[in-house]
């Protein structure tokens, strides 16, 4: 059974680095054709796609957030990292990280976490 796990703080000040890790069981974050991406979901913007870790490593990122992101991953603990920087109250939402297919389908979430960018 595949399930993905958001972990970090929930409240994060404005101007810090918001850093969230998601843990995955069941199949190696190596796996072929497989992006690991973050999602972000608040009511002003809706979802949001933030970025992805491919099985190579390389990365992608939304062009508008691009400045202020970078996807990492561990390999030998099967997670993949997200880091967002100079957050700002916007940044406010309930975080995902997911599983997306070659043609974009994101086939499984995990169960997202708020993180708040405020004092």
């Amino acid at each position: 059974q595949v399930q993905l796990q958001e972990s970090g703080p929930g409240l994060v000040k404005p101007s810090e680095t918001l850093s969230l890790t998601c843990t995955v069981s069941g199949v190696p974050i190596t796996i072929n054709d497989v992006y690991w991406s973050w999602i972000r979901q608040s009511p002003g913007k809706g979802l949001e796609w933030i970025g992805y870790i491919a099985d190579s490593g390389r990365t992608s990122y939304s062009p508008s957030l691009e400045s202020r992101t970078s996807i990492s991953r561990d390999t030998s603990k099967n997670q993949f990292a997200l880091q967002l920087s100079s957050v700002t109250p916007e940044d406010t939402a309930v975080y995902y990280c997911a599983r997306m297919g070659t043609e974009w389908n994101l086939e499984l979430w995990g169960q997202g976490t708020l993180v708040i960018g405020s004092s």
